[in-house]
């Protein structure tokens, strides 16, 4: 039988109603021929519940008994989902990470996948079951601990279970019908895409988009597997949504796609730094060491003399996530108190905000950076940081003129026309 696989995150199964609405999605399918293994994610909420169980319970915590308490809350959606499907008449059964088994590393609350053997639930189907309801999220070290898999982990099982057992497409349902060309929230004009490329789609989600999981996206790509973004709450067919494919499937891509954006940046500048071989390794080891995820860089060249060096010195700009901004300033004080680096000061602006636009028709036009700042001048936006890739056009701006460049920008590129 030809075999789909279905997620449904948190929104989509956040109390009884909306598991028997998700459920008649999967008999829909069942009735067209399909096996499905459907992946769920803990109802809305739960999961952040358990984090406050654990975090007022321990504050520095075992992380096995954090993943044990946490992927607790896709078990309870699976049970109820399978036996809400049984009370339709439809031959399911629920399975847990270890039961399938989901075997991963051992990093606990960001384990990766290792591989999902399909015998155990190849053997059901084959007894006659159509639908396996897999818990999200979760996996089994192999030392035989539950293990976690982060934040949008169930989006990422859903790939992964795709790509195991080779299904025909991985539908995603979640509380927005598909994938659009900035947020609706911010642009009025926004408008559904029918159909996104991977390496996009990839851009899109590092970028800002909240859609999907980065990783989930990543391992698509990897694996060819085709994706497609649909609403739970809608009535909804074979074109519904958005489909995630490979650029060969798209006739003719428009020079830019979509328009990301990041409220939540930071831009930080370490002032005179020494400019010689391995400066930068200096700089940027040990913000990696410190788990610092780093994004824009730009480096600034200066003929000032540093200290008794007669030499070259460089100013070096980089993007961080606002959060770990005190995580950054620690790393780089630990790092010159070490002697690892010298510079004169770390200046930090945390009321930035990060604007992209994102498209695989830039590989072939010509002038898209001009037009992007042309657009930002006319609104009288001031770049602070630009980053280039062959798809992606990046700047950093003042936080207050986000949501102006996002609509300035849709509108330069008329992305509300087909």
């Amino acid at each position: 039988m030809p075999l789909l696989v279905m997620k449904f995150g948190g929104t989509s199964v956040a109390d009884l109603s909306r598991i028997e609405n998700a459920a008649k999605k999967v008999q829909a399918e069942v009735a067209r021929g399909y096996d499905v293994i459907v992946i769920v994610s803990a109802m809305s909420g739960e999961t952040n519940k358990m984090v406050g169980y654990v975090e007022g319970t321990s504050k520095l915590y075992d992380a096995r008994e954090y993943d044990a308490v946490v992927s607790s809350g896709e078990n309870v959606t699976a049970g109820l989902m399978a036996l809400r499907l049984q009370e339709m008449d439809i031959p399911a059964r629920s399975w847990q990470g270890w039961q399938v088994p989901i075997n991963t590393t051992s990093a606990h609350g960001s384990a990766r996948f290792i591989d999902i053997p399909r015998a155990n639930i190849d053997a059901k189907f084959a007894e006659g079951f159509k639908v396996a309801v897999v818990a999200g999220f979760q996996g089994i070290s192999a030392e035989g601990r539950i293990t976690t898999l982060g934040r949008g982990g169930s989006d990422t099982t859903a790939v992964a279970f795709a790509a195991a057992f080779g299904a025909e497409r991985c539908d995603i349902y979640t509380d927005v019908d598909g994938v659009y060309t900035t947020d609706p929230r911010i642009a009025s004009k926004a408008r559904k895409l029918d159909r996104i490329a991977f390496e996009e789609m990839l851009e899109l989600a590092s970028l800002g988009a909240k859609v999907l999981q980065t990783r989930s996206v990543e391992l698509a790509m990897r694996y060819k597997v085709r994706l497609r973004v649909l609403s739970s709450f809608e009535d909804t067919d074979e074109n519904s949504g958005t489909l995630v494919c490979d650029e060969d499937e798209i006739m003719e891509s428009k020079v830019v796609s979509g328009v990301a954006y990041s409220r939540d940046e930071a831009k930080m500048t370490l002032v005179t730094v020494e400019d010689r071989p391995g400066v930068a390794s200096a700089i940027f080891g040990p913000l990696a060491d410190a788990g610092v995820n780093v994004d824009m860089i730009v480096q600034n060249i200066s003929e000032k003399n540093y200290g008794t060096h007669a030499g070259a010195v460089t100013d070096m700009t980089f993007s961080v996530p606002v959060n770990q901004v005190a995580r950054a300033q620690k790393a780089m004080e630990d790092a010159r108190a070490a002697g690892i680096i010298k510079y004169d000061e770390l200046i930090s602006d945390t009321d930035v905000a990060k604007v992209s636009v994102v498209g695989i028709g830039m590989r072939s036009q010509v002038g898209v950076a001009a037009r992007m700042f042309k657009a930002l001048a006319a609104e009288n936006i001031n770049i602070k940081v630009i980053a280039t890739s062959e798809i992606k056009i990046s700047v950093l701006i003042d936080r207050k003129y986000m949501e102006l460049a996002v609509q300035a920008l849709h509108d330069c590129f008329e992305l509300d026309k087909a």
